[in-house]
């Protein structure tokens, strides 16, 4: 019986089953066991250091999973600190991003014990730098934050992709800027590393390889005339999942591979990736029942009791989650499909979740699941629009279906 390749059967009967009152304008459910196994596999290699984005997926659940499975994590926020901190990870094991930090966050992070920092501009050099002095940590150079310097390249026509390419954007700061300082007027910090991340969801190995490879030069070049030692190279994430299913899927054996000739050539002792999506979106599901099925000019529309107040991504991407029915014994060999356009509740033409193909026969009260859901789902998602409720969030782990966050109406959070 075919089934979608991104959809794992072993937690079918558990959806199935499952009927509550509560969840009825959708859910999401994250598959552990799956997870579990995904990251053991990233981590069979010795090339890389691997941390976590929690910006991709901050539930406690799945920061536990990581955290078993040896990652460190990202935080790009005070809110995402607390969360990792809460479930027990030691701040020496987290790294501070993002481009919004200011002297007072750069502060509570130090005092809270964070001690490795990607800083994103001079102010947050000095600002950092600063900190350290005024809380009199210990001078010794074990005990010195490590600093890496974030650093946004200009590529080639053509290169261009979400988070900058050709275009100017917040994170880090030209050659040219970083060539004003020289790391002698920081002793306070170890500033030991670059930050290069310009990239989003690439399906290429061939062209990863290659944006890789044309930034040792420049990035090397720039350590050497502010005179810093290389220890650490941190090329960000960006790593992409096949959305629309076209089989643009990229194989983490050759990535492996390509890394370790990036590490020989560049020459440094680390080389580290913070990984989002490729990390845990495989693992994640979304169930929404549909409310209503109509036909407008000759096109088949469904509406389903959520959207983008769940699932906004297919709003500011223009690329859908893949979907299906979630029916007993459903293969879509053997049944009638056609195309519908999958719209949510909100009043805005942006709540269209794509045009996608689905079992003629598909009726109100049916329920369909999305896949690649564990990443960029629930704390991207824009509930409050027509107060709407809050997702509720599910881990399947051993053949049990469990609620970690209940389903909140819209009073929850209304004043």
């Amino acid at each position: 019986m075919t089934k979608a390749t991104w959809f794992d059967t072993s937690i079918e009967n558990s959806l199935l089953e499952h009927v509550s009152p509560e969840d009825e304008q959708g859910y999401f459910v994250y598959q552990l066991d799956a997870l579990k196994a995904h990251l053991a596999a990233l981590q069979q290699q010795d090339v890389i250091k691997l941390w976590f984005a929690v910006k991709a997926n901050p539930l406690s659940k799945i920061i536990q999973t990581l955290d078993c499975a040896g990652f460190d994590f990202d935080v790009a926020s005070a809110g995402e600190l607390t969360q990792v901190l809460a479930q027990g990870v030691d701040p020496s094991r987290v790294l501070n991003t993002g481009p919004a930090k200011s002297k007072k966050q750069l502060a509570a992070f130090i005092k809270q014990g964070v001690r490795t920092f990607v800083v994103e501009s001079l102010n947050q050099l000095t600002w950092l730098n600063e900190v350290v002095l005024e809380q009199e940590l210990s001078s010794g150079e074990a005990d010195k934050p490590k600093v890496l310097l974030r650093v946004q390249l200009q590529w080639h026509e053509g290169e261009k992709n979400p988070l900058g390419g050709n275009s100017l954007t917040p994170f880090g700061l030209s050659v040219s800027e970083w060539q004003n300082i020289h790391v002698d007027s920081y002793p306070a910090l170890a500033i030991c590393g670059l930050h290069i991340f310009q990239w989003g969801n690439m399906l290429s190995n061939e062209k990863m390889f290659s944006l890789w490879s044309q930034m040792i030069s420049p990035l090397t070049d720039l350590a050497n005339s502010i005179g810093m030692t290389l220890d650490i190279l941190d090329l960000g994430g960006g790593l992409g999942i096949d959305y629309l299913g076209v089989g643009q899927t990229l194989s983490w054996p050759r990535i492996i591979a390509d890394l370790a000739v990036i590490k020989a050539k560049s020459g440094v002792k680390e080389l580290w990736l913070e990984l989002g999506r490729f990390a845990v979106a495989e693992c994640g599901y979304y169930v929404v029942p549909v409310v209503d099925r109509k036909m407008n000019y000759d096109q088949e529309q469904l509406v389903l009791a959520a959207g983008i107040n769940h699932l906004l991504r297919p709003a500011i991407t223009e690329q859908t989650f893949p979907v299906q029915i979630l029916r007993a014994g459903f293969s879509a060999e053997n049944t009638t499909m056609q195309a519908f356009d999958l719209h949510g509740p909100l009043c805005t033409s942006m709540d269209k979740l794509g045009h996608l193909h689905l079992p003629a026969d598909i009726d109100v009260g049916d329920k369909l699941v999305f896949g690649y859901c564990g990443a960029y789902g629930f704390t991207e998602s824009m509930p409050f629009f027509l107060c709407h409720e809050l997702a509720a969030e599910y881990v399947y782990q051993d053949g049990i279906l469990t609620q970690v966050r209940a389903a909140q109406p819209a009073s929850s959070y209304l004043a």
